[in-house]
């Protein structure tokens, strides 16, 4: 596994699409919050870089894009979501999409938070061209079949109804609902085999019928996995904070960058395209 900072320093033009998942960002977690920032700046820094996927779970909780909308300017400026808008919204000016997909925890995010930095909301399985190769994108907490009792969950949370009821909740009803299923599920996941919070293969192999690999988060086990068939699945890291008792805590992810050889003088979506997982590091 590549390093990104590698990559940053001596291979800059070949950088195309960055593919980050399960950040779980809050103001509870200043050095999480640092790191994306960081990324970011990298991301400004890479002149060819033309898309930045984040694939779900960008946020630890979302309760609506209300939350920072309905904000005053006042409360805007002190707030740890402006510096994160304001670099994506530099980000995206410079040319660089901005793709965000949801997740088991960020269900409620909307495209009117993504439109203050020019972002879109995208949906899965979400199709993408990696040179001749059809890569297909989700979260990844659909493909975790065996946990019954979460695929109900997710089925009743993911729906219309559900959503416009929680929506027009107060703010504070909202997020002492999201306090109870955060704690509820805590409590359910220290009871549960460590391979029901897993990919089932079966679903895995469902998804992969039209496509030549398969990309997710979610299970937070970074990992490329290959078929008997040559088909390949690319498991995206959470973002972690290690050695926290050091002087130099670090946050650590596992991402996926796709780069193409700058001397063929083409763009990300013709043959030569790569996609790897690569890791990010950065120093607290």
């Amino acid at each position: 596994m590549q390093n990104f900072n590698h990559l940053i320093t001596t291979r800059p033009h070949e950088v195309r699409q960055l593919l980050i998942s399960d950040l779980h960002l809050s103001p509870e977690e200043p050095a999480l919050v640092q790191a994306f920032l960081a990324l970011l700046d990298d991301c400004l820094a890479l002149p060819a870089l033309k898309r930045l996927f984040i694939l779900g779970d960008w946020f630890e909780v979302w309760l609506g894009d209300d939350a920072y909308l309905t904000l005053s300017e006042d409360e805007r400026q002190t707030h740890w979501l402006t510096p994160l808008i304001a670099k994506l919204k530099q980000l995206r000016i410079d040319g660089c999409e901005i793709l965000v997909m949801h997740g088991n925890r960020d269900f409620l995010l909307g495209q009117p938070f993504c439109n203050l930095f020019g972002g879109e909301m995208i949906y899965e399985p979400y199709a993408l061209s990696v040179g001749q190769q059809s890569y297909r994108l989700e979260h990844g907490d659909a493909l975790c079949t065996d946990d019954k009792k979460y695929q109900f969950f997710r089925r009743i949370m993911r729906h219309r109804l559900t959503q416009w009821y929680l929506l027009n909740k107060s703010l504070e009803k909202r997020l002492a609902i999201a306090d109870k299923m955060r704690q509820k599920s805590h409590e359910n996941n220290t009871t549960k085999a460590a391979y029901i919070m897993d990919v089932n293969e079966a679903s895995v192999n469902k998804a992969l019928y039209k496509f030549d690999a398969l990309l997710h988060g979610h299970t937070h086990r970074p990992e490329i996995h290959r078929s008997d068939e040559g088909k390949s699945r690319y498991v995206l890291g959470d973002w972690r904070l290690l050695d926290q008792e050091t002087r130099q805590p670090k946050v650590s992810a596992v991402i996926g960058a796709i780069t193409t050889d700058i001397e063929a003088n083409i763009d990300s979506n013709t043959n030569n395209a790569i996609f790897g997982l690569v890791e990010f590091k950065f120093l607290v």
